[in-house]
């Protein structure tokens, strides 16, 4: 789960990180306002859950309320198209009015996990204001790493390294100390994937400040922060996917035309490869889980089918935790009860898999049962293809 930059810097503040002054706007008159409060000169940052503002038009500083209230009537209301939208864009709901900042330094800091050394890392690099992974592959020497004992926990001297090795010096070693403990305590406490500081901006003044901030929560871990899963704007998510989530089966639109449920996220990837290499397309990632019971089963089908560029269904189900049968039922219930008038293929291997394919077989639906999952995959791009003439 991600959240806009404003509520990040929320996050932050409560963290002890220091941030530039600024508030949310929703309106041109409230930017402009804003913008008065702040001196008459600020930065107007549009709020969508994507990266490449800046490069798109979205990120601009105005030299007055005038300015500021032209520029957000030209944002609010309006999809934004960044090299992360696609095409379509974001339609942008609210703007960050902040305090223009004099920059003297922009720098890089992040706390993310390690899964290769199973630990939290602490990554900084003296060139900020660039993709990491463009300052990785042309200056892989400026990029530095500090691993976290998760037994032992963040200690004051991995703020000092991380402050020496960037160069700062005076009060700045105390303000990184503190900034880096703070994004840890955040990280940590809240169950983060990500905190990420790019740029993490030294004023001419002195200051050491994050301009920006990038905060992505393990959705594993919500459960435990029911004041973060509120914070989730659905407005940038498709309905389908919003309704997945509360289905509770993870599905993600795709751009081709076969429909794919299955249960386990290694079998969704390997059924999408299939499909590509049998010349099709697939126009989803939907995984329905391990445990999979009827009733999720026929949600998901009905999420799936809702999508008009789907031509064809392909269920690859491996019956572990689920049983066939079960499974069966819910493609049978949920196929019967929108009235489905696409072919579906099916494999279903494991537990319960023959009472599976006789349920599937004498449901008098357009599904074919495939012996394995080649198959399966070579038979729904057919049918696909077919479909379209």
């Amino acid at each position: 789960m991600k959240v806009h930059e404003y509520l990040g810097k929320r996050l932050f503040a409560e963290y002890g990180v220091p941030v530039p002054r600024g508030e949310v706007a929703e309106t041109p008159d409230q930017a402009a306002a804003l913008t008065a409060d702040l001196g008459g000169r600020a930065v107007i940052k549009a709020q969508i859950l994507a990266g490449g503002r800046g490069k798109a038009g979205g990120v601009r500083v105005v030299a007055s309320p005038e300015q500021a209230w032209e520029f957000a009537a030209g944002l609010l209301g309006r999809p934004l198209v960044t090299a992360q939208t696609g095409p379509g864009g974001v339609v942008v709901r609210r703007v960050l009015v902040e305090e223009a900042l004099e920059i003297d330094r922009e720098l890089y800091l992040a706390v993310l996990v390690d899964r290769d050394r199973g630990r939290p890392l602490i990554m900084a690099s003296a060139t900020g204001g660039m993709e990491i992974e463009e300052v990785a592959a042309a200056f892989p020497d400026r990029i530095i790493r500090v691993w976290v004992d998760p037994a032992v926990g963040f200690q004051p001297y991995i703020g000092r390294t991380v402050a020496f090795s960037l160069g700062l010096s005076g009060e700045q070693v105390r303000t990184a100390v503190e900034t880096v403990a703070g994004l840890y305590r955040l990280f940590t406490e809240k169950d983060c994937a990500l905190v990420e500081v790019n740029p993490w901006v030294v004023t001419a003044d002195g200051r050491l400040l994050a301009a920006d901030a990038k905060v992505d929560f393990d959705d594993n871990g919500l459960f435990r922060h029911p004041e973060i899963a509120a914070l989730r704007d659905t407005s940038e998510d498709s309905p389908l996917e919003v309704e997945a989530m509360r289905a509770g089966v993870s599905y993600v639109k795709l751009n081709g035309f076969v429909g794919c449920m299955v249960n386990g996220a290694g079998l969704a990837m390997a059924t999408m490869d299939l499909i590509k290499l049998a010349g099709g397309e697939p126009a989803n990632f939907l995984d329905v889980g391990g445990g999979a019971n009827e009733e999720r089963i026929a949600a998901a089908f009905k999420i799936l089918i809702s999508d008009p560029d789907v031509r064809v269904v392909l269920i690859n189900i491996f019956g572990g935790i689920a049983r066939g049968d079960v499974i069966a039922r819910g493609i049978v219930a949920a196929a019967q009860s929108v009235g489905v008038n696409i072919p579906m293929v099916v494999r279903l291997v494991g537990t319960n898999a023959e009472e599976g394919h006789r349920i599937l077989r004498e449901s008098g639906l357009p599904i074919t049962v495939a012996a394995d999952m080649a198959e399966a995959a070579t038979l729904a791009v057919k049918l696909g293809k077919e479909a379209a003439r």
